[in-house]
């Protein structure tokens, strides 16, 4: 298993904590649930002068009147995400003057872009492969950031014979959804190596929880997984890692994205400006902080996973790495272009003013 130090982040990790946590959260409700959470007060010993500290921190003043109250949906068993329950638990949302519900979704990437463009919830996160193409079809959704990258691996076991990616080529791989952003993003990195990912891999749908089966019974040679299921199988040293999203160029990009309300974006800019800056802030204070972060996230993560565990998930994770503004833009483009080389994307669709169209710099109003 490649360790953290691939992360490549010269972050001072400052001790902005010295108290402990508030009370656990409430455990997710299901697909469409909101979560039992009661805002706490601040954890004391946070020195708020130090946020925000993104290079696009508004200097706007913050809400004023009563708490501006917004629902946000997220995977909440992603621990990619552990900046959302951080930004709960610290303060970071109520800095801003917002009283956030959290609404746990899994459903389909369709549904919820669909539910944030009518306003069944007034955000989302979720990962730029899954949701790129559907905002092909023009949902009225604005991505205002990234929030970091390192979600997606491919594994298989130690003693396979595939040590790179290149030697997928004729083997057969497992994949939790043939539709998904893991499989579109090895695929870009297939071709990228002159390899077919549609006639020379064989790609296999198993059970998300079961992908770790089909290696072991041979039925396949490799197998693609997002944490925590895949870093939690890489604790066992018959399995090992032959690459992941942080691998060359996309070791500075970012795979997870915040998508906006398109309304709230045009009737209530700094309300949309106010909710990015908070998840920003909990983004960075997740990567100076990240034993702290994985207390916060423990009640979500599988029960076999430990505090060690987690924390070594959030440090590997690029929770410094969130682009707004042109920067962010040039990696829609990017993400588009590479979905085009494997015919994700039609071929005729024009990249640059497609990630014009479906992004946002919502600290330029």
């Amino acid at each position: 298993m490649k360790n953290d130090d691939r992360r490549g982040s010269s972050i001072d990790r400052r001790n902005l904590l010295q108290a402990g946590l508030a009370a656990a959260f409430a455990a997710p409700l299901g697909a469409w649930g909101a979560q039992a959470f009661v805002p706490q007060a601040p954890v004391s010993g946070i020195d708020f002068s130090e946020f925000p500290l993104c290079r696009t921190a508004s200097d706007a003043p913050a809400l004023t009147g009563a708490p501006r109250k917004l629902k946000l949906s997220w995977n909440a068993g992603a621990v990619c995400l552990a900046p959302v329950p951080v930004a709960i638990e610290h303060g970071f949302f109520q800095k801003q003057n917002l009283d956030v519900e959290l609404i746990n979704y899994s459903g389909s990437t369709d549904q919820l872009l669909e539910a944030i463009a009518t306003g069944k919830s007034d955000a989302g996160l979720g990962m730029a492969l899954r949701w790129l193409k559907p905002l092909e079809q023009g949902f009225d959704v604005k991505i205002a950031a990234g929030t970091h990258g390192g979600c997606m691996r491919v594994l298989t076991r130690a003693d396979s014979g595939v040590n790179k990616l290149a030697d997928l080529k004729g083997k057969i791989v497992a994949v939790g959804d043939l539709a998904g952003p893991d499989k579109n993003f090895f695929s870009i990195q297939l071709a990228k190596l002159g390899i077919d990912p549609t006639k020379d891999v064989d790609w296999r749908a198993y059970p998300g929880n079961l992908l770790d089966v089909a290696v072991q019974k041979g039925e396949v040679q490799a197998f693609l997984s997002s944490d925590p299921l895949g870093y939690l199988w890489l604790k066992d040293s018959q399995y090992k890692e032959v690459a992941s999203n942080l691998d060359g160029e996309y070791r500075d990009k970012s795979c997870c994205i915040l998508g906006l309300r398109g309304s709230l974006v045009r009737d209530e800019p700094q309300v949309a400006r106010a909710l990015t800056q908070a998840l920003l802030d909990a983004a960075m204070f997740t990567a100076q902080n990240p034993s702290v972060t994985a207390k916060s996230f423990q009640p979500y993560a599988p029960k076999t996973a430990t505090l060690a565990d987690i924390e070594g998930m959030v440090r590997y994770h690029t929770h410094h790495h969130h682009p707004t503004g042109e920067v962010l833009k040039r990696e829609l483009k990017a993400y588009a272009d590479d979905l085009k080389s494997v015919q994700v994307f039609k071929q005729s669709t024009d990249t640059a003013k497609f990630a014009e169209r479906i992004y946002v710099d919502v600290f330029s109003v």
